[in-house]
Formats: structure tokens, C-alpha cells, sequence
């Protein structure tokens, strides 16, 4: 006879929608869980109201597609950036890595994903269509693609140079002082400056 206690509803509830974060396993969920339901209730609420505010007013960048609670984002009204280069990520999580090494200056394009057939994700799924639209005026000289160093993001790669080679634009990529199946957001500064030091044509 199994007699294993079964948590309140509303605990399996939490424990259900915290699984279902990336990373977050389901003894991870539990774990959380146990530890909110500790929680004192003012630092809960914070959490609670947090979590809301972003889902409230957090929007793309009109340009770069990144997140931001004002549009245009703060690096696109930026006077001071270099506007002839435009590097393109994946995630908005990757431009934080190459923010702290204070190397680049020029702007950013925020895919939201890379080209994985196998997760059905295309071209069309992704922000290509509004980079073709920004490189329209001429203004921009050099894409530097900065996708991760992965099948899926070599693919990505190679799908934009076809593309943007005809376009005239000069189109680099992170040299490999990135090491294989590496994210970017857990690349030192130093790796990631001579990634951009030594970056190369595609």
C-alpha cells in the first residue's frame, strides 16, 4: 500500500511550473519550492511582483529586437556607439558577456534562436527579415556574427553570409578563442576580447 504523502495542490502547482524552466530538473522544482514556501511573505510578494513587472514591461527594441523597458533600447539612442557595425546574437543573454569586455562599440541584433531543424525552428522563426531591414540604408559596414559555437549556430552563420554577402556588407564572425559547444554567456572577458580581436571574414 503506498502511503507516500502527496503535497497541497498548490505546492504541486509550483512545483509543476518551476520544472518547466530550463535547467530546473524535477528535485530542483521541489527544492525551490520547499524553499519559497519559507519564504517570508513580503520577500515573496517582491519575487511575485517581479516576475510580473518583467512580463509587463518588458517589449523588444523596435531595431535591435532585445529586451528592453523602453523603445528604442538604450545601446540603439546611444550617440556614442558606432553605427556602421552591427554584431548579431542569438539570445539576449549574449550581449552582456560582450558588453563587459568593453571591446565592442557598434551595435547589436538579437536573433532569438538559431536555425535547429531538428526543434523545427527556420529562418522565418527567427529576427532576420527586421536585420535585412536595418542594413536597407547603407550605413552599416561590418556584421560581425557572434552566434554560439555549436552546430546549430554554424549553421545560423552560414545561413547569414549567403544571405548578407550579396549585400555588399562585410560579414565577420568571433574568432575561435571560443572553445567548441561553448556558450557565450559563460565565456570569460578575456576569451571573448580576442574572439572579437581576431574575428575574420566568414
Amino acid at each position: 500500500m503506498d502511503i507516500s504523502p502527496v503535497p497541497a495542490q498548490p505546492v504541486s502547482r509550483l512545483i509543476e511550473e518551476l520544472n518547466k524552466l530550463p535547467g530546473i530538473g524535477p528535485k530542483t522544482a521541489q527544492r525551490l519550492t520547499y524553499f519559497l514556501v519559507r519564504l517570508p511573505e513580503k520577500e515573496a510578494r517582491s519575487l511575485a511582483e517581479a516576475i510580473l513587472a518583467v512580463k509587463e514591461k518588458i517589449v523588444l527594441c523596435s531595431i535591435c529586437q532585445n529586451i528592453t523597458d523602453s523603445d528604442p533600447c538604450l545601446i540603439c539612442r546611444s550617440e556614442v556607439r558606432d553605427r556602421t557595425k552591427i554584431c548579431v546574437v542569438a539570445e539576449p543573454l549574449d550581449i552582456l558577456p560582450l558588453e563587459r569586455t568593453r571591446e565592442y562599440k557598434g551595435l547589436y541584433h538579437v536573433l532569438h534562436g538559431v536555425i535547429s531543424p531538428m526543434e523545427g525552428i527556420g529562418p522565418d522563426d527567427l529576427k532576420i527579415k527586421e536585420l535585412l531591414t536595418r542594413l536597407g540604408d547603407g550605413g552599416v559596414e561590418e556584421v560581425i556574427l557572434a552566434t554560439n559555437p555549436t552546430l546549430e549556430g554554424e549553421a545560423t552563420v552560414m545561413y547569414l553570409h549567403r544571405l548578407l554577402a550579396p549585400l555588399g556588407v562585410r560579414v565577420t564572425r568571433l574568432a575561435r578563442g571560443l572553445p567548441y559547444g561553448a556558450d557565450l554567456e559563460y565565456a570569460d572577458e578575456v576569451t571573448l576580447t580576442r574572439a572579437l580581436q581576431g574575428r575574420q571574414e566568414v
